[in-house]
Formats: structure tokens, C-alpha cells, sequence
């Protein structure tokens, strides 16, 4: 029979033949409806990208009967052989020739028969693509007892495979909170003194804010060298908290984002002013 390559292109010859006859049934109803040519090309530059969109999204929805569908014989014993595929992808064609066909002898005008090849073409393409293909690859499945049972394996251990996913990406996400979970408590070791300082910088009475500026930089960067900017989060939330606990419902202002300023990635937020 043929390659997978040729029935990709008949398949696509099929296509764009459709879309050209479905174009033409489009434009002589317009016409007979009285619409004037000259409303017809200004809209044509819209409807080109259109038909292109809807070529894309319709190859990508029907190709599975070259490419995907019905990959299983099993399953699917008649729509899954070479003939039925070769029956599947030249439809638009059988149907235009049955259109051709069934006009001659009926009519002269060019304009008819160019008319019946095209309606032959929609009508035959739309019952086997549309109709008849999803019917007979339901009918295949449930119609046999060796296909139900293999869809229901098929299905089954698909079923097994993303749970079997699932579970390994929870267990991957729950290793990652356990190794920050830990990192968190290196980091509080070590950056104990650190928040202290801090926190002393900001419950001063009386602050020498060039002082106290330089002090706390020199303790961002030591953050900023130990762990990043997570780090310099992590001691911030330190000192904020040593802060509470000595000045009680009486907070300090948060210069911390204003000292940090510029120090690795750290971006300066809204000054937060004391409350209460």
C-alpha cells in the first residue's frame, strides 16, 4: 500500500481540495444572495487569514486519521488498514468525481457543474469524515469483545502510568520542600548573630543612619554570599520577628529594604512605617 508520507500528502491535497470547493459554494451563494463582488475581495484579506486558521486547527484535529488514529488493530480492525486509510484521506476526491459524474448529462452551464462537482465533494467528505468514520471506530470497539477488552487494558494501564507520574512529581516536589526545609535550618544557625545585629539597628533610640546604613549592608552582603537573595529573605524575617518580640504592640520601622537596597538582586520595596 502506501508510505506514511504519501498519505500525509494526499491527505493534505484532500484537505485544501475541500476548502477550495467549500470557498466556491460560499462565494456563488453570496453572489446568488445578491452580494456584489467588491464585498466580496474586501473581505477577502480577513478570510485568507481565517481559512488559513481554520486549515491549521483542521489538519491538526483530522490528521489523526493518517498519522495517530486507530493505531491499534486490535481495537479498531477495519479503520486501521491500509485500504480503509487510502478509502479516508481520497474522499474529497471520490466525492468531486461522484459530482462530476452525476452532472453530465444534466447540465451545460460551467457554473452548475463546477457547482455539483463542489456540493458532491462537501457532502461525501462531510458524511465519511464527520459521520461514518467516529461511528465505525465506536462500533469496531464495542462491537467486539477482544477490543473492549484491550481498550480496557489500554486504558487501564494509562490510568497506572499517570498515576505512577503523578506520585513521582509529588515526590519530587515533597524532596524539594524537605532539602529547603533543611537549607532554612542551616541558615538560621548561622545567620542568628546576624539578625540580632539587625535587629539592635533598628530598635536603637537614636539611629546614625549612615552608621546604621553601612552596618547593615556589610550584614546583607554576608546573607547575600551565604544563600542568595533567599538568605537575605530568610534574615530579614529574622531580625523583623527579634524586633517584635523586644518592642512588644510598639514596632519599628522596616529600614531594612531601604538599607539592602541595590545589594545582590534585592530591590527596595515600600517603606513599612510603624503601627500602632
Amino acid at each position: 500500500m502506501f508510505k506514511r508520507g504519501t498519505l500525509r500528502f494526499m491527505h493534505l491535497a484532500g484537505t485544501v481540495w475541500f476548502m477550495l470547493c467549500f470557498g466556491y459554494v460560499l462565494v456563488q451563494t453570496l453572489r446568488q444572495a445578491g452580494v456584489r463582488w467588491w464585498v466580496l475581495f474586501s473581505l477577502s484579506g480577513h478570510g485568507v487569514l481565517l481559512v488559513f486558521m481554520s486549515i491549521s486547527l483542521y489538519l491538526f484535529a483530522i490528521f489523526r486519521g493518517v498519522s495517530a488514529s486507530q493505531i491499534h488493530q486490535i481495537e479498531h480492525p477495519l479503520t486501521s488498514t491500509g485500504y480503509y486509510t487510502v478509502f479516508y484521506v481520497t474522499i474529497p476526491f471520490l466525492g468531486g468525481l461522484a459530482g462530476c459524474l452525476g452532472m453530465i448529462g444534466v447540465c451545460t452551464m460551467v457554473q452548475q457543474f463546477l457547482q455539483g462537482v463542489a456540493l458532491g465533494t462537501l457532502a461525501a467528505t462531510f458524511l465519511v469524515w464527520v459521520i461514518v468514520d467516529p461511528v465505525a471506530g465506536v462500533l469496531e470497539v464495542w462491537l467486539s469483545p477482544g477490543a473492549r477488552r484491550h481498550r480496557a487494558q489500554r486504558v487501564a494501564q494509562a490510568k497506572l502510568l499517570r498515576d505512577k507520574e503523578h506520585q513521582e512529581r509529588e515526590r519530587l516536589l515533597a524532596d524539594i520542600l524537605e532539602r529547603e526545609d533543611r537549607q532554612k535550618q542551616q541558615w538560621a544557625e548561622l545567620l542568628k548573630p546576624l539578625a540580632e545585629k539587625l535587629a539592635d539597628l533598628l530598635t536603637a533610640e537614636r539611629i546614625d543612619f549612615e552608621a546604621a546604613e553601612r552596618q547593615a549592608a556589610d550584614i546583607g552582603a554576608s546573607a547575600w554570599r551565604i544563600g542568595g537573595i533567599g538568605c537575605m529573605r530568610l534574615l530579614r524575617e529574622m531580625a523583623i520577628e527579634i524586633c517584635k518580640k523586644q518592642e512588644g504592640e510598639r514596632q519599628s520601622a522596616d529600614y531594612i529594604s531601604v538599607w539592602w537596597d541595590g545589594i545582590g538582586n534585592w530591590r527596595n520595596h515600600p517603606l513599612q512605617m510603624p503601627r500602632g
